[in-house]
C-alpha cells in the first residue's frame, strides 16, 4: 500500500565530519539509497527504505541507526535502534513508540523502517542516520531525506448551521482528506456555489483539513455536502425546519441538545432543535 519514487546519494566522507556532504570523489565513499518519496494509505502500515554502503568494509561489531522526521538537531527522533558486539539483533530503546520499527536487516546495510498504522499527521520529510563506533568514517545521514505522503479518502467531521432567519443563514461543511478533497453542495432543485474565499480552504504540513460555506440557505431547504478525492466519497445532509415545524417538535418535549440516532447500514440521523435543523450523513464507496 506504499509507493516509492528512488534517489540515490553518494558521498565523500571525512573523518572530523559527523554528517557527509558532496559529491563522491572515489569508489570507497559512503553510499546511501533512499526513495525521494514515498505514499501511504491511511490506517495501512508505509515503509521507507534506506539502504548505505560503508568504505571500510561489510563488517561492523556495533552500529547505532536512527530515524528522524525533520532534518539536523531541528528534527524530532522517531526511532533508535543500537546492535552491539556484532549481535543480529538491533535493539530499540525502552521508551520506543511502538508503531515504529526496523523493517530491513541493518546487518545487510538495510535500514528500512517500518511505521504502523500511517496517519494524516505522518506526512513529513524523513531522515535515515547511521553511526559505527570506532570507524574512522563512523556515521552519515542523507540529507535529502524521505518525504512521506500518506493519503486518505473524505471524511466530513462536521456539518453545521449557524446564523438566524432574520441575519441570514449559512452552512458550514469542515471536511479531512488527502488529497485535500473537492466540495459540492446541493440544494433543494439543483447544484449550489459554495462561498470558498481563505481562509476556509487550506492544506499544510500536518493540516488536511478544508471549509465551505454555503451562503443564504433557506428555511424548509435540504443542502447536501459532497466531499470528494480520488480515494473516494463522504455526504452529509442537513435539513433546515420551518419556523412552524419547529415550534410543533418542541411542544412534543424533545430536548435543545443534540439527539443521535442509529440507523441501519451506518447512516446517522441528528437532529439539532437549537438550529432547527436534521443532518444526515453516510459514506459513500467510489
Amino acid at each position: 500500500f506504499f509507493k516509492s519514487v528512488w534517489s540515490r546519494a553518494s558521498v565523500k566522507c571525512c573523518e572530523s565530519c559527523s554528517t557527509c556532504e558532496g559529491p563522491a570523489a572515489h569508489d570507497d565513499s559512503w553510499s546511501m539509497k533512499v526513495p525521494a518519496e514515498v505514499r501511504a494509505i491511511e490506517g495501512y502500515p508505509a515503509v521507507l527504505p534506506c539502504s548505505f554502503t560503508h568504505p571500510h568494509g561489510t563488517q561492523h561489531t556495533s552500529m547505532h541507526v536512527m530515524w528522524r522526521l525533520g532534518h539536523g538537531h531541528t528534527g524530532t527522533e522517531l526511532f533508535r535502534c543500537s546492535s552491539l558486539n556484532g549481535s543480529q539483533h538491533c535493539q530499540p530503546g525502552p521508551h520506543q513508540d511502538q508503531r515504529y520499527r526496523l523493517e530491513g536487516n541493518h546487518r545487510a546495510h538495510d535500514l528500512s523502517l517500518r511505521i504502523n498504522s500511517a496517519t494524516l499527521e505522518d506526512s513529513g520529510r524523513y531522515y535515515c542516520r547511521v553511526e559505527l563506533p570506532g570507524q574512522p568514517q563512523g556515521s552519515y545521514e542523507n540529507k535529502m531525506g524521505t518525504r512521506l505522503r500518506v493519503e486518505a479518502p473524505p471524511r466530513i467531521l462536521s456539518l453545521t448551521v449557524v446564523g438566524s432567519a432574520d441575519i441570514g443563514l449559512k452552512a458550514l461543511c469542515q471536511v479531512q482528506g488527502s488529497p485535500l478533497p473537492d466540495i459540492q453542495w446541493m440544494g433543494p432543485d439543483d447544484i449550489l456555489d459554495a462561498d470558498t474565499r481563505p481562509p476556509l480552504s487550506q492544506e499544510a504540513a500536518g493540516q488536511h483539513h478544508t471549509t465551505s460555506q454555503l451562503l443564504d440557505i433557506q428555511p424548509g431547504g435540504q443542502y447536501t455536502c459532497t466531499a470528494s478525492n480520488p480515494l473516494g466519497k463522504d455526504q452529509a445532509t442537513v435539513y433546515i425546519l420551518l419556523p412552524s415545524q419547529e415550534r410543533s417538535m418542541k411542544k412534543h418535549r424533545l430536548t435543545a441538545l443534540p439527539l443521535i440516532l442509529g440507523l441501519a447500514l451506518g447512516v446517522k440521523v441528528l437532529l439539532a432543535l437549537g438550529l432547527g435543523t436534521w443532518m444526515i450523513k453516510g459514506s459513500i464507496k467510489p
